[in-house]
């Protein structure tokens, strides 16, 4: 029951609740384009592989796949689902398990203008969104839009390249240098479908945030919503939350599960503003806030196993509990 994470990061704590929930029944594999990546120093097996935009990444996670009888991968990085989703296919032929969605999921996860259309089919509130800045300023002119407002990539990871204007001079000044700026940036191959809208401009929404987890199992249905409200964030992750059970979250969990039939983990950003929620964004993997959600009582790494298994019976490693807080901390790691 060997597992793969491929662009494993900084994601440490993912590569520890696998290898309790595999109980030495197999070993976790861990992959990264620098071999300094914290989370390989806790796999049991760190394997050096290429950028995921390289011609030889598909074909060295295939020779991963062979070398070790892996089960099971686990992308954690979102630039890299399109790319195994559309290869896919090559993975599953040797034999593994690859937990990524299909490609319109992806497409509509990733491409953040696809998710506002897909929340507003369904019947989900979302901010008012523009991906062109003269119909932008022209909703601001009538009223139908006021600042601040959120200026980021379409195709964006990682809260990387994120603005703030508070007014038009800082609008135009935001836009103009994210469209400089996003051609040298790793988002520039995802952005290049339509990079003449590759810029999202958006109402900024105050209020609570929250993060979800949505669970579906490996054909797509709906398992369950799992909610905390952030307490803290640094760098675009949450760093201290305390879970939330609240029937509202699990009516948009269940709306995004049923019609994404997304593979796996989801991770879910929702803001309450005058009682209403909103959903900003659609992550199909396992978030940063996901270490929230397992210490509440939802062991998704364990669930995985099972499903792996071929067991349906996972209510032993479902118990989630609300009003539990935890909050993250630094570690030093010797790198070898």
């Amino acid at each position: 029951m060997n597992i793969l994470f491929t662009c494993a990061g900084r994601r440490n704590y993912l590569i520890n609740y696998f290898k309790e929930a595999l109980k030495g029944e197999g070993k976790v594999f861990a992959t990264d384009m620098q071999l300094t990546a914290p989370a390989l120093v806790d796999a049991d097996i760190a394997i050096q592989v290429p950028a995921i935009y390289s011609e030889d990444y598909i074909p060295s996670l295939k020779n991963i796949i062979k070398e070790h009888s892996i089960k099971a991968v686990i992308s954690l990085n979102d630039l890299e689902l399109p790319i195994l989703s559309q290869a896919k296919h090559e993975m599953v032929s040797l034999g593994a398990k690859v937990i990524v969605a299909d490609e319109k999921a992806i497409d509509i996860a990733f491409d953040k203008w696809e998710t506002v259309k897909f929340l507003e089919k369904y019947g989900l509130k979302s901010p008012k969104t523009f991906i062109d800045l003269e119909e932008a300023k022209n909703a601001i002119a009538s009223g139908a839009l006021s600042f601040p407002l959120v200026i980021k990539p379409r195709w964006g990871s990682a809260s990387i390249g994120i603005d703030f204007p508070e007014d038009m001079e800082e609008l135009e000044l935001a836009y103009k240098l994210q469209t400089i700026r996003l051609k040298r940036t790793i988002l520039a191959e995802a952005s290049k479908e339509d990079i003449d809208h590759a810029i999202l401009i958006q109402e900024k929404i105050s209020g609570k945030e929250y993060g979800i987890d949505v669970l579906n199992d490996f054909e797509g249905n709906y398992v369950g919503t799992f909610v905390r409200q952030k307490l803290q964030m640094r760098s675009g992750e949450t760093d201290k939350a305390i879970s939330v059970i609240d029937s509202r979250f699990e009516q948009i969990g269940k709306a995004i599960g049923d019609n994404l039939k997304h593979i796996g983990n989801l991770d879910c950003d929702v803001f309450e503003h005058n009682g209403e929620l909103y959903v900003l964004e659609l992550n199909p993997r396992f978030g940063g806030g996901y270490p929230f959600s397992h210490e509440a009582g939802n062991n998704t790494a364990a669930i995985y196993i099972e499903w792996l298994k071929g067991n349906n019976n996972i209510s032993q490693h479902s118990n989630y509990k609300e009003g539990i807080m935890f909050s993250k901390c630094d570690r030093l790691l010797k790198v070898n």
